[in-house]
């Protein structure tokens, strides 16, 4: 029970949303989520923060178990979000299962919040062949080489597997990885949550209409 108090009293001493943060107006967001989403993308380039297109991809197993992991953001399109998968990695099983996901991106620097819930649907062949061949060469060789999240016998067997796949692509600088999936999250609801010291957080939701644009809506706190 101390161990359990003195983490309690650690975590309440820490401080959360102390700003300052950029000005909101729900009234400036432009009409489609894309859009907004890219001006937040800008500003986040611009204040230095790291790696600002990492997000958090969320998904539920057969069982509806709950996942959850860091990834990379590949593009935004009309279609949605991308990200990339490793075929018959833990992602693309869950997906297969339930395409239902969700994507969070957070900008502590900004107090800022993106959620992005819809369907993760994957792309053409050539578009996750491409995506693969534009992989820097280490990338392709160590995503080439693994076998994600299997159980890792020793670090031999990992470097085995590494000089395997390096033989490979100095034989063929071309190959692609024939199970490499690319998807794209179409969305069903965007949030933009801007955090506040006072804890008045502002939010702007964005769901589909049925005439195919998109409805803005505040929402409370």
């Amino acid at each position: 029970m101390a161990q359990l108090s003195d983490m309690r009293t650690r975590l309440r001493g820490l401080s959360s949303l102390k700003g300052p943060f950029p000005a909101f107006d729900a009234e400036l967001f432009p009409p489609d989520p894309q859009a907004a989403f890219s001006a937040w993308l800008d500003d986040a380039i611009a204040a230095e923060i790291k790696e600002p297109h990492a997000m958090t991809l969320s998904t539920v197993d057969e069982n509806g178990r709950a996942d959850a992991r860091v990834l990379i953001l590949k593009d935004v399109d009309g279609r949605g979000w991308h990200f990339s998968v490793r075929g018959n990695s833990p992602k693309d099983l869950q997906i297969s299962h339930h395409p239902d996901v969700a994507l969070t991106f957070y900008w502590a620097q900004l107090g800022r919040q993106v959620r992005i819930r819809g369907k993760a649907v994957q792309l053409s062949e050539e578009e996750c062949a491409q995506d693969f061949r534009s992989r820097p060469t280490a990338s392709k060789v160590s995503a080439f080489a693994s076998n994600q999240s299997q159980v890792l016998e020793s670090h031999d067997e990992l470097t085995r597997g590494l000089e395997a796949a390096q033989k490979a692509f100095r034989d063929n600088p071309d190959l692609v990885a024939e199970d490499w999936k690319v998807f794209s999250v179409s969305p069903e609801s965007v949030e933009f949550w801007q955090g506040s010291s006072d804890r008045l957080h502002r939010r702007v939701l964005y769901t589909p209409t049925e005439e195919g644009k998109w409805a803005k809506q505040r929402l409370w706190p």
